[in-house]
């Protein structure tokens, strides 16, 4: 068959040559009409042609309409099939629906406008037929296809969170506890995850899960320091609709949500004393009830909690139940502070400052020496969150390809400019007033001359010095450049 054409093709089969004329004229105003006297003729067009109707008289001397449709309807099921009769009788009609398959019966005499209306009917009928044909073929591609995404970006998911996306180095404190997070995951125990703000605990809590069996299932986190007790009770129990003042809607909780999967308490320290009781009880007896409901409801949720309080103490002072604790505490894992593993400085700003640059689009080639050894020296007392802010606002001010360490913060440089080892910030605990007055004044020419990208002139200036005076104390202090970082 051709290609199909720009107008929809009907086939007019009548062995009367003026019938074929009269309808050939009438339909040919909004069709390409092709014509046969006998259904050879039509069989050889349709073996030619891509036609999407026919309309075949009824009584032909060779085969009769219905029995030339049968045949039609065998060969090109598509193909709409219409009856133009003068007779009908009810035993044809009947062999023309059970048989032929037959879409409409056009009577003679019949009128034009009736006709183009029966034509432009079996054309929409053809398209529609091709299009879910068309779709249904195309659903049972794409199951396979869709599985095939989902399953890759389940597995993709699973790499950005497995444990090694825990940026550190082969000698760093987090490894030990990776490994024990490791072992844990495997296991469907509580697991509690205690360490400063800003130290990856939910990075951490994400790992376990994504090691975990259930790591096909969802995952959720909640920060219950963040959330009033009667919203977090909706927010993870869930809430019946006008249980209370707002809940204009049914809401599924997220303990609903994570059902076959995982949740994080984040900041379960900060929880009250009743809704401590509330957790219990779900811990205990595995059921959840959404406020304003009598229901309750078996789900099945492996329960990770984390906090930066120390909750050996707070059970201790009353503030935090025993029973409570010791359900969430299977296995305690301490994340620890960038104080503590200043080795990781380096990679984790590296790895920082490249996601960064891919987010906001800007280019750099990295820290100098200088700025490393600033950012090494420094406590980080906001852990992680603090160095990314730092790195984001270097990469924002920075003029150049490089962030030296006049971009960061002043705070920051100070904790590198005590003195050339480049030790924390600390005056000397005892010994003369001389002795803490120079390392003093130490730390300021160091801090000011890094702020001033070592521009001596600047520096100078700033601190109400000549340039002489300037050199004249960097000798005596033992103050330059190269020297400070060279053990870097």
């Amino acid at each position: 068959m051709t290609a199909l054409a720009s107008r929809p093709a009907l086939l007019v089969v009548d062995d009367e040559p003026r019938s074929v004329e009269v309808m050939a004229r009438v339909l040919g105003e909004e069709f390409d009409v092709f014509t046969a006297a006998s259904a050879a003729e039509a069989r050889a067009v349709l073996e030619q042609e891509w036609v999407q109707a026919i309309f075949c008289d009824q009584r032909m001397p060779e085969l009769s309409g219905v029995a030339f449709l049968t045949e039609v309807r065998e060969r090109w099921p598509e193909i709409v099939r219409i009856i133009v009769t003068g007779y009908t009788e009810p035993e044809d009609m009947i062999g023309a629906i059970n048989g032929a398959g037959i879409y409409q019966y056009v009577t003679k005499p019949w009128h034009p406008d009736q006709l183009l209306l029966v034509a432009r009917n079996a054309a929409q009928l053809f398209a529609l037929q091709r299009d879910h044909h068309r779709l249904s073929l195309e659903l049972k591609l794409a199951a396979p296809v869709a599985q095939a995404r989902v399953v890759s970006q389940r597995e993709k998911v699973v790499r950005n969170f497995s444990f090694d996306t825990l940026i550190r180095t082969p000698q760093s404190p987090l490894n030990e506890t990776c490994q024990r997070a490791a072992q844990a995951a495997v296991f469907d125990i509580p697991v509690l995850i205690q360490g400063e703000t800003g130290t990856g605990k939910e990075l951490l809590a994400r790992a376990i899960h994504y090691s975990s069996l259930r790591s096909d299932c969802a995952f959720h986190a909640v920060n219950c320091g963040a959330i009033p007790d009667e919203l977090l009770e909706s927010e993870l129990f869930g809430h019946k609709k006008g249980a209370f003042t707002g809940a204009h809607v049914t809401r599924v909780g997220l303990l609903d949500q994570a059902d076959g999967g995982t949740i994080l308490l984040d900041e379960i320290g900060d929880v009250s004393p009743a809704f401590q009781v509330k957790l219990l009880r779900f811990l205990q007896e595995g059921e959840i009830r959404p406020v304003g409901s009598n229901d309750a409801k078996r789900v099945n949720v492996r329960v990770l909690a984390a906090t930066h309080r120390d909750l050996v103490q707070a059970v201790s002072a009353g503030k935090f139940r025993e029973d409570l604790y010791y359900r969430l505490s299977a296995m305690v894992l301490a994340m620890p502070a960038l104080r503590e593993r200043k080795q990781d400085l380096r990679v984790l700003a590296a790895a920082i400052l490249d996601s960064l640059c891919n987010q906001h689009g800007k280019a750099v080639k990295g820290f100098t020496e200088e700025a490393l050894a600033c950012i090494e020296a420094y406590d980080w007392p906001g852990n992680v969150r603090e160095l990314q802010n730092e790195v984001l606002r270097m990469l924002v001010l920075a003029p150049g390809s490089e962030l030296g360490a006049d971009l960061l913060s002043p705070h920051v440089v100070r904790a590198a400019a005590a003195d050339p080892m480049l030790a924390a910030i600390t005056l000397p605990d005892s010994g003369p007033l001389k002795d803490r007055i120079e390392r003093m004044e130490a730390s300021i020419l160091h801090e000011t001359l890094v702020r001033c990208r070592w521009n001596k002139s600047r520096a100078a200036e700033e601190l109400g010095l000549s340039r002489v005076g300037l050199r004249a104390k960097l000798d005596r202090y033992g103050i330059a450049r190269d020297r400070t970082f060279a053990r870097h």
